[in-house]
């Protein structure tokens, strides 16, 4: 078993690693995490203006009065999305970041319609639609984004900028030297959009949500795509890998759209149009003590094995593995490179997602409503704040319990391994 492991990881190791590393996911990680403390902001609003003790009414003030806080946060999360693509992609060049950022994200705007249809066919011209910078725009704004970036910095690195004396401060000199890139980059936006909006009659931001976004968020929102990311995820963590981060970042523009769009059919009361979402793969995976959902199995090490290295690393690991850290226990146990619990460490979290679906599915239990919540809220309450219902955190003490159910056979097993004196 351990030589076919070896082998394995020989083959899977370096794939990985040129993945977890390449230029554009990196970039588009760092991304989504500039926008992640205003996303909080917005959730905690919308939680709180949609307390399920309040009365309809109540609820209609509160998001009349404190409405923007969501309106100005994860409604138009593509905008920040696109600065972020655009200021860290110009940084990995060692460009200025400031100037990408704001060239990628009016490059997304040049592309942009300013207009919008309202009931009866009415067209308003001179507006900016929400979901164009939010769930809707998602995608055209990242390939904008990264194609703006990099016509910026190539123009900007075959030096056709326009240099200023010493002696000017150095504020003016980088706004005169990002002068001519600005322009040539804006300028194959603007005519891109006049082509397609003169010769066509179209915009770009339907096309791609047509052809490229609609397919790929229906894909990434059936369950055989959620299983197989989460199977990766999994198997990198074996390996010593950050399976979350290297997945994520393929998958987070995806369950983030996904996500978008329950807040949209929430906010509206209408029937929730996804169940996998940001929140279901962060608060029904990790939001169960870390990645492969171990919290179960850090109490059995804890409390019912007779290896006193296990009840030690059981005992260290409770703290964190309560706020959803669990390397301690991924790297003390060891779950890396360890034959014994590759079954579990694989099967639970697979198990667990597929039983949460189809119990989301058949309406026993709400899907998430789209709010976001930390990765490191407790199991039971994230669970709650998820779904805006107490049968969120009654699901995941039931997932508690078939994750403890799957590791205990093999807990018990690697017990008795290191309870067998070496001979």
């Amino acid at each position: 078993m351990n030589s076919f492991m070896d082998k394995l990881a020989e083959k899977i190791l370096p794939f990985a690693n040129k993945l977890g590393s390449n230029r554009y996911l990196t970039v588009l990680r760092d991304a989504f995490m500039l926008s992640f403390p205003l996303t909080m902001f917005g959730s905690i609003i919308v939680v709180v203006n949609n307390l399920p003790f309040f009365n309809d009414q109540t609820k209609s003030t509160l998001n009349n009065l404190f409405g923007n806080g969501q309106n100005a946060t994860m409604s138009i999360m593509t905008i920040f999305v696109t600065f972020g693509i655009g200021y860290y992609l110009s940084k990995s060049y060692d460009e200025e970041g400031i100037f990408g950022g704001a060239v990628a994200f009016a490059s997304f705007l040049m592309i942009t319609p300013f207009f919008m249809t309202i009931e009866g066919g009415e067209v308003i011209q001179g507006v900016l639609s929400l979901d164009r910078l939010g769930a809707k725009g998602m995608f055209i704004g990242m390939i904008s984004a990264f194609l703006a970036t990099e016509i910026f910095v190539r123009v900007t690195k075959k030096g056709w900028q326009i240099k200023m004396p010493i002696g000017v401060p150095p504020a003016v000199a980088k706004s005169f030297a990002a002068l001519i890139p600005a322009i040539i980059t804006l300028s194959i936006f603007l005519a891109a959009n006049a082509m397609m909006t003169g010769v066509f009659e179209a915009n770009l931001h339907d096309l791609v949500y047509e052809v490229i976004q609609k397919p790929l968020v229906g894909l990434g929102s059936g369950l055989p795509a959620t299983l197989i990311a989460l199977f990766l995820v999994q198997f990198l963590w074996f390996f010593g890998l950050h399976g979350q981060i290297i997945i994520n970042s393929v998958m987070d523009p995806i369950w983030n759209t996904l996500m978008l769009e329950n807040l949209e059919a929430y906010k509206a009361g209408e029937a929730l149009p996804h169940i996998v979402t940001k929140p279901f793969m962060e608060v029904f995976t990790v939001g169960l003590g870390g990645s492969g959902m171990t919290l179960a199995v850090v109490i059995l090490m804890a409390f019912f094995v007779n290896s006193q290295q296990s009840k030690e690393v059981g005992r260290l690991a409770l703290a964190p593995g309560i706020f959803n850290v669990n390397e301690p226990a991924i790297f003390g146990l060891p779950i890396v490179m360890n034959p014994t619990i590759f079954i579990p460490w694989i099967i639970a979290p697979l198990v667990v997602t597929t039983f949460n679906y189809f119990v989301m599915a058949i309406g026993l239990v709400p899907a998430p409503t789209g709010v976001a919540v930390p990765w490191t809220v407790p199991i039971v309450l994230n669970g709650i704040l998820a779904t805006n219902s107490l049968l969120g955190g009654l699901l995941q003490i039931v997932d508690f319990f078939i994750v403890g159910i799957i590791w205990y056979p093999f807990l018990k097993m690697l017990d008795k391994q290191q309870q067998t004196p070496i001979v």
